[in-house]
């Protein structure tokens, strides 16, 4: 067996171990990510629109990280939709700042990697970075969104009664504790990953002003930036979508089959 092979089934038993049916569910609803990005990689190689690909490959990823992780129906549609929210605001971003950083392609560090093969693929670039940075914020707004609904319907069953603004305020409250760990993790992430490169710079020598304008750095920076605002704009809109939904069930409130 390949060490990814036992990594792989060593991650599955302590999920298994630790969240039980739960852990099972969120591990194959890992796997059909990964099947749905390989899926968007196909389509974008045979010249579908990479945006359009993205968008619903994307909004398929929320859909079985959120729905698959969670058995509060109430969390789960509220995470969704917040997540959708946000997926939309920041293509809205994404698209015009990855047009004007003409970031698209490949630096001069690809050098070496790229000799021998033709870059004449037929893609536009541009849209396949922006692509790239639009799926590399669907961990993010998964995770805060989630962590925010889940805690405010842990509120709510303790306190079925809390005001709306109340739970409008707790939510926030709860936005605020996860921001400054998922900011922590999203940087380490990106340091970590790039470790190789920054030693290469230090290396050659490049001034801060050349790592500062070398493309793939500025490439990877502006993903980090983007996954930041994500967990952002997450918060109170998760927040508010909760509100709304809360109070929506309190003015027509689902009466019981015992009571018809």
């Amino acid at each position: 067996m390949s060490a990814i092979t036992v990594l792989g089934l060593i991650l599955l038993i302590l999920m298994i171990l630790v969240g039980g049916k739960a852990g099972a569910q969120s591990f194959l609803a890992l796997l059909l990510n990964f099947g749905l990005l390989f899926l968007a990689i196909v389509l974008v190689a045979f010249h579908f629109s990479p945006l359009i690909v993205t968008l619903v490959v994307g909004l398929l990823v929320l859909a079985l990280t959120i729905f698959m992780s969670s058995g509060d129906d109430l969390s789960s549609t509220v995470a969704f939709i917040a997540s959708a929210v946000v997926l939309v605001a920041l293509v809205c971003l994404i698209v015009p700042v990855e047009q004007w950083g003409l970031v698209q392609g490949f630096g001069p560090e690809d050098s070496e990697d790229l000799e021998g093969l033709s870059v004449l693929v037929g893609i536009n670039f541009v849209q396949v970075t922006t692509a790239t940075a639009i799926l590399s914020t669907l961990g993010a707004i998964a995770e805060a969104a989630m962590a925010i609904a889940a805690g405010l319907s842990e509120i709510l069953q303790q306190h079925p009664q809390v005001a709306i603004s109340d739970l409008y305020q707790e939510g926030i409250l709860v936005g605020k504790q996860i921001i400054g760990t998922t900011f922590n993790t999203l940087f380490f992430g990106f340091f970590g990953g790039f470790l190789a490169l920054f030693i290469w710079f230090t290396g050659v020598h490049y001034s801060f002003g050349e790592i500062f304008n070398d493309k793939i750095f500025v490439s990877e920076i502006l993903m980090i930036l983007f996954a930041m605002i994500s967990v952002i704009l997450t918060v109170p809109i998760t927040t508010w979508v909760m509100t709304r939904a809360v109070s929506r069930q309190r003015r027509h409130p689902v009466r019981s089959t015992d009571d018809q």
